[in-house]
């Protein structure tokens, strides 16, 4: 293990990040709400900090290596999510402790969305502006920044590009080289982030407003200037332009690449994840719509329509916007929303949970079983497309989904043992681990009312979901650290 390698990349990491801390102080000295302080300090300390522990070990310019990757991945979550307590921690406005500040935090860098603050309409503009470009350059833009630059760092970025995306298309490249595919992806995000909030701002937003709900939606977050969410503006077309938004966000960015490059919208529909993607959303819209309308929860049917095609796209991307009390709707509907984030987005994407390939594959691979048994001397591939892919890549799928399940329970079980009924416990941890954010019972609304060892907790699971299980546990293996 290359420590004082790894330590270099932190301290520039550091001293990048506390550049993300003037914005905020431009907006505050703009709208003069006096909270520009607490960022000047946290700027001041992430700098010195950064600097402090580059500086012993500047003159290690190495390559890095696959256990130095995972490394440095798990410990720039980890640590940009504790200097981005900061400023939170010391504002009078909210005036929280350092667990709420900490989950808030990592509740934007990792683009869950689970907040416990309450009252977000009166909170200062810079605060607000702070969580949404929180989650904005954790939607995907803080790896994707930390690849592109890293040879200008004097080291390579393919590690932490792998360390980031565990999975069965972990390896393919949209161009030859790592720096150019990280730079492709950044244009394509920050090009949907401009797209929207233009969009959400034709569609009567203010300014503010439509940058700062842009961030959360392209990022998959699910973060609000308001405690009604998107409801707060009870506008059909800003909640259209919010479902396109987030479906486009939801699909793997190689696609976008692949389709802007090539002018053809063909690449989409070609795409089994992506048809897959689209047929679950599609289904669930036409359900959930349909039951709300059945059950008269909305009296015409273009407003069932549409209230039921928005949850099922924020949840399904497991982005968390709501406008309406999802969780008070009749029957099944709040379970059926609540389980479509374990599909989550595309592979690639800003989105959460298990991931839809994942999902494919593992159907795929129940009817392959079934098909054993009814043929058991056959030879039976799996295919994605016209593509057969080899045993590992399903044992990897396996091995995924073996993982989410044993960290799933157990957390679910310290949950329960710290005081938390089962409802709110199961769909707390499904909401931090699919890095959704509403979840059902007393989390439904926010997670102020959590004690601080659950709040702990879920923030564990908050990372275990952004950094897809193994790139924490690996770590966790004595193995690992072995020479």
């Amino acid at each position: 293990m290359q420590f004082p390698v790894i330590l270099r990349i932190l301290g520039l990491f550091l001293m990048t990040f506390s550049l993300t801390m003037v914005p905020p102080i431009v907006v505050s000295l703009i709208y003069r709400d006096g909270t520009w302080p607490p960022f000047t300090i946290a700027l001041a300390f992430t700098l010195i900090l950064g600097f402090l522990i580059w500086r012993p070990t500047r003159s290690y310019v190495r390559e890095l290596r696959v256990r130095d990757g995972f490394l440095v991945v798990v410990l720039f979550w980890s640590v940009l999510g504790l200097v981005g307590a900061v400023p939170l921690a010391l504002s009078n406005s909210p005036q929280i402790n350092f667990t709420d500040a900490l989950f808030e935090s990592l509740s934007g860098l990792t683009t869950t969305g689970a907040t416990v603050l309450i009252g977000l309409d009166e909170l200062p503009k810079s605060i607000q502006f702070y969580r949404q470009q929180l989650q904005w350059f954790g939607g995907m833009g803080i790896i994707v920044l930390a690849v592109a630059i890293m040879p200008m760092l004097g080291v390579g970025g393919m590690q932490l590009y792998r360390a980031e995306t565990p999975g069965p298309i972990k390896d393919n490249k949209l161009t030859p080289r790592i720096t150019e595919t990280a730079k492709a992806l950044w244009y394509i995000y920050l090009g949907l982030t401009l797209s929207c909030a233009a969009a959400y701002w034709l569609a009567g937003m203010s300014l503010f407003d439509a940058i700062c709900h842009s961030f959360s939606t392209v990022a998959i977050g699910g973060f609000s200037t308001h405690d009604a969410s998107l409801g707060y503006f009870d506008n059909n077309l800003i909640y259209l332009v919010a479902i396109l938004f987030m479906f486009l966000s939801g699909v793997n960015f190689s696609l976008h690449f692949l389709s802007f490059r090539s002018r053809r919208l063909a690449i989409y529909i070609s795409d089994p994840e992506f048809r897959t993607y689209a047929l679950l959303l599609g289904s669930a819209t036409l359900f959930v719509s349909a039951a709300l309308y059945l059950t008269k929860t909305h009296s015409g049917l273009d407003t069932a329509f549409i209230q039921g095609m928005f949850h099922v796209v924020s949840l399904g991307t497991t982005t968390g916007f709501t406008t309406d009390t999802f969780y008070a709707w009749p029957g099944l509907l709040p379970v059926l929303l609540l389980f479509t984030s374990f599909a989550g987005g595309c592979a690639g994407s800003t989105g959460g949970g298990i991931k839809i390939i994942r999902v494919l594959l593992l159907l795929k691979q129940g009817l392959r079983e079934i098909n054993h048994l009814i043929h058991p001397n056959a030879a039976l591939s799996l295919k994605i497309g016209n593509k057969s892919l080899p045993e590992s890549v399903m044992n990897s799928v396996w091995g995924f989904f073996a993982a989410y399940i044993m960290v799933f329970g157990v957390i679910m079980f310290m949950l329960l043992a710290t005081g938390v009924d089962q409802v709110t416990a199961f769909s707390a941890v499904a909401a931090c681990l699919n890095n959704l954010g509403p979840g059902l019972g007393e989390v439904s609304s926010h997670y102020g009312e959590l004690n601080n060892a659950s709040k702990w907790l879920l923030s564990i699971a908050m990372l275990f979901g952004r950094l897809e299980i193994f790139t924490i546990l690996v770590l966790l293996s004595p193995n690992f650290w072995r020479r």
